[in-house]
């Protein structure tokens, strides 16, 4: 199976993880020639606040999720990244719940790997809070690849 279409999907919370998501999708993207639809999918909440601090008008051309997602600061700076790599993408914007979307953009584009990223966390706190990567998994229409946040120097195990 070739890959031809990759979904990067990204969120606010994915500030953190820019460099670290950008690498992964490049390292796919460059030997196969790929497509990166860079997706950048908002709940309802945080488009208005995204639009309203980017002085977008609700009512212009500007304010669709696809350009409000082009003008992100995440998206912004992955976008710089898979430019400078040579990687040709394109930015997706979507409103609504995280995983459904993502896996409904997946659908899409015919995406052959989608690529998200998520923070650590136990197995309870995945239970009680849910998990939007554990969703993707589970319900996208192909092999997901996860791209865990780098644990902070606080947090790193040391061997003894």
């Amino acid at each position: 199976m070739s890959i031809e279409t990759i979904l990067l999907a990204v969120g606010s919370e994915d500030e953190k993880r820019t460099e670290r998501l950008a690498a992964e999708a490049t390292s796919v993207a460059q030997p196969t020639g790929a497509t990166v639809v860079l997706a950048h999918v908002f709940d309802d909440d945080e488009f208005a606040e995204v639009r309203s601090n980017l002085g977008v008008d609700p009512e212009s051309e500007g304010s669709t999720p696809d350009a409000v997602a082009k003008r992100h600061t995440t998206t912004r700076t992955i976008s710089k990244a898979l430019t400078e790599a040579g990687v040709d993408h394109a930015v997706r914007g979507a409103v609504g719940d995280h995983a459904d979307e993502i896996v409904e953009l997946a659908e899409e584009t015919g995406a052959d790997r989608v690529v998200v990223g998520g923070r650590h966390r136990s197995p309870t706190g995945k239970a009680v809070f849910g998990s939007v990567a554990q969703e993707v998994i589970l319900s996208a229409p192909c092999p997901v690849t996860f791209v865990r946040e780098e644990p902070t120097e606080s947090k790193r195990r040391v061997a003894p």
